[in-house]
């Protein structure tokens, strides 16, 4: 499990449309370097050390994976993606965003690309105004002090005023979904997708155990004879694996994210079974179902059949290699009536036939992008 650290970042703009280039700058921080926890007001302060506009200043708490060497190298490239250009001099100049890191935890860095804490804050009231703002009680890992504190002994005595209008702050899906089940048919990429996501959000992560099922080879050598027993038997382990787990989840309110969903017992057994076979089995299904925490999100994932068997084929499963494509067919429709009767769930359909989640960064973060603003 990755570890999560604090930091503290200062942004500034003084160039076009300053309120909209910190709201810009906001977003790709919380894409590109983790989840925001606070947003201070936003500050008017004259310009520092040269002749130009105004600055709309803030400051973030900010929770992240990254190391302070790639959380830096992050900053800067936001800061290029939203105009920002470095000269040579060391000069103070305009700028659409200026990002600084001010704290990392309580780590105390001096190498020969940053310095943190950050050297000059302490002496800078546009800094430690929003900064005390969101992080009264932090200590400031040199001057064994508050923020609060350190602002009081600020010398700095230039003006700072606070302004009517405030950024957004986004919410991670952590925050907005405490169950999510990613759904799709045989090769989607749902076991890729939700290992991705519990990896970035810290979530637990229930994958389907599909591996211990001893029906499921034989099944694919005689679907006839196999069909209901493999079908009995996945609802029995769907059924215990999600009852087990989310009561913990209801004790414990973690965020969890799942692989599949039981209702894909169904959607399976109507596309196998006979019909006096699936009759009794829907039964079983339907007493089991009541008792099943339903999530707060339901993705399904589509791909289009040609990309399911290359996906197929390249995980290399023996058993799954003589898959036919009118078979994936059928659990498409399966899931498509699912989908449109199904009037419980929030359900969102994600095309992801043209897309490499796993290898792509921008794809994955288009994905989550549609689920926590879906």
């Amino acid at each position: 499990m990755k570890i999560q650290r604090i930091t503290y970042l200062s942004l500034g703009s003084n160039l076009n449309n300053k309120l909209e280039n910190l709201q810009q700058a906001v977003e790709l921080i919380h894409k590109r370097i983790g989840s925001i926890q606070k947003i201070s007001s936003v500050y008017k302060s004259a310009s520092l050390g040269f002749e130009g506009n105004d600055f709309f200043n803030i400051c973030l708490k900010v929770s992240t994976y990254l190391n302070p060497e790639t959380l830096l190298q992050s900053t800067l490239e936001i800061e290029e993606e939203l105009g920002r250009r470095r000269s040579e001099t060391t000069a103070y100049t305009d700028r659409t965003i200026d990002i600084d890191i001010l704290l990392f935890d309580d780590e105390i860095i001096f190498s020969r690309q940053l310095t943190v804490p950050h050297p000059r804050m302490l002496e800078r009231q546009f800094v430690l105004v929003p900064l005390e703002e969101i992080a009264k009680h932090t200590i400031h890992p040199i001057a064994k002090k508050q923020i609060t504190s350190c602002l009081k002994d600020c010398l700095d005595s230039s003006e700072i005023t606070v302004i009517s209008e405030s950024l957004t702050r986004p919410i991670p899906i952590s925050e907005k979904y405490n169950y999510i089940a990613i759904e799709g048919n045989i090769g989607a990429g749902k076991t890729s997708l939700s290992k991705l996501i519990s990896d970035d959000f810290n979530a637990r992560l229930v994958l389907e155990r599909f591996a211990d099922n001893p029906f499921l080879p034989k099944f694919y050598e005689d679907k006839e004879r196999f069909a209901f027993p493999l079908e009995m038997s996945f609802l029995a382990d769907r059924y215990q694996q999600l009852s087990d787990d989310l009561a913990q989840f209801d004790l414990f309110k973690n965020f969890v994210v799942s692989d599949y969903y039981i209702f894909k017992s169904l959607i399976f057994a109507q596309v196998t079974l006979p019909n006096d076979e699936y009759a009794l089995y829907r039964k079983m299904f339907d007493l089991m179902y009541k008792e099943i925490t339903k999530p707060d999100l339901y993705v399904y994932l589509y791909q289009n059949t040609d990309r399911l068997l290359m996906n197929i084929k390249k995980r290399g499963r023996e058993y799954e290699q003589n898959i036919e494509a009118e078979y994936l067919q059928k659990i498409h429709d399966g899931y498509t009536r699912f989908i449109k009767t199904e009037q419980s769930l929030n359900i969102l359909i994600i095309d992801v036939s043209e897309l490499d989640f796993v290898n792509e960064k921008s794809d994955y973060e288009n994905i989550i992008h549609k689920i926590e603003n879906y």
